[in-house]
């Protein structure tokens, strides 16, 4: 059953898969300017008319760039290096940290920072979790985990699997939602593997044309444990009806909403502890009407950015898309192979650190 799967997710172009390289560009998008083609992620044409003013300008020659670099009340300054971006002090304040319920007995964030290694078992290229054998990969993990700590030792260090359970698709299937649904079967498997690393495991949805309330509710016989969280994913939320890949998806406040709702309502009715809800995010219109999102002392919401490139445009992203629109915690994805494909290091522990606010959920792919 599972080498089928695994047949139909290849066979169907697969566009949720995390190589960005992968998926089809919008119709009659212009191909973006160096260093900035790959902005955001997964879907090659994120973000190009952002790089327009913000990639330019860190192309231009020394003497133009140092000008750049003077700090101004409110604006973010791109400073290179290990430095990241420095943002006017007032500003910052009024932003952070966000106003809602302290977090009660048996909450993870933010007493500790999760680092995630995220994929399918059934694709290689769908991230780490496919990549390499669950030995080698759990190894790997193990690893990153130390790499944190070190960086940070005041902060413990919880490690997680984050598996993409729902996969949205090239092609519409029997039921027309564009999206495969994984097997209990492949879920447990991975579920083994984080309980061997005493990691948390992560189930995420790419929901297609499908919505969260039509899938979650198969899900919650997961959620149900304590060690299982939740990720939603809005790049491939079609609202529009476009395939999924050729357009940038979206869920709006009253999908986080309902999401929030559903985790809440197993905390109580399973007495577990609070639950994380992991948000993708890489683009302003991919998380519409923020301010609407309601906080649960139950449910702890982390915005995720989810972009890749060159170290000057994840953090542009994590202060334009993350920064600027505050929702709870924040979290900050690392691409082993599409941050480094044009000969740029993948950033360290330390320089993620430098961060502000720092994220409390760290994810590899």
């Amino acid at each position: 059953m599972q080498s089928s799967i695994a047949r139909f997710l290849l066979a169907s172009a697969l566009v949720a898969a995390p190589a960005a390289g992968q998926t089809p560009p919008a119709p009659n998008s212009t191909k973006p300017s160096a260093g900035a083609g790959s902005l955001g992620s997964k879907s090659s044409t994120a973000k190009s008319s952002t790089a327009k003013s913000s990639g330019a300008a860190k192309a231009q020659p020394p003497k133009t760039r140092k000008a750049d670099t003077t700090a101004k009340p409110g604006r973010k300054t791109w400073t290179g290096g290990r430095n990241g971006f420095v943002v006017d002090s007032a500003e910052a304040a009024s932003l952070w940290p966000v106003k809602g319920p302290d977090p009660v007995p048996g909450a993870i964030v933010p007493a500790k920072r999760i680092v995630a290694y995220y994929g399918n078992p059934l694709v290689k290229k769908m991230g780490v979790l496919g990549e390499y054998p669950p030995d080698d990969m759990l190894a790997r993990l193990d690893r990153e985990v130390e790499r944190w700590r070190k960086a940070d030792p005041s902060t413990p260090v919880q490690p997680a699997l984050h598996l993409i359970a729902v996969v949205a698709q090239g092609s519409a299937g029997s039921d027309g939602m564009w999206r495969a649904r994984m097997s209990d079967s492949l879920i447990e498997r991975v579920y083994g593997w984080a309980q061997r690393k005493n990691a948390l495991l992560f189930i995420d949805v790419q929901v297609g044309h499908s919505t969260l309330q039509a899938e979650l509710p198969r899900l919650a016989k997961f959620l149900k444990r304590p060690d299982v969280h939740l990720g939603i994913d809005p790049e491939f939320s079609m609202k529009t009806g476009a395939k999924p890949g050729t357009k940038i998806g979206t869920f709006d406040a009253a999908d986080v909403n309902y999401a929030s709702k559903f985790l809440s309502d197993l905390t109580v009715s399973e007495n577990l502890p609070p639950k994380i809800l992991v948000i993708h995010r890489f683009t302003r219109p991919m998380l519409t009407n923020t301010k609407n999102i309601r906080l649960d002392p139950r449910v702890q919401i982390v915005i995720n950015m989810d972009g890749w490139g060159p170290p000057w445009m994840k953090l542009d992203s994590y202060h334009d898309y993350v920064y600027k629109h505050p929702v709870q915690y924040t979290g900050f994805k690392l691409f082993y192979h599409n941050d480094t494909k044009k000969g740029n290091a993948l950033m360290t522990p330390d320089q993620v650190l430098k961060l502000f606010p720092k994220p409390v959920y760290i994810q590899y792919q």
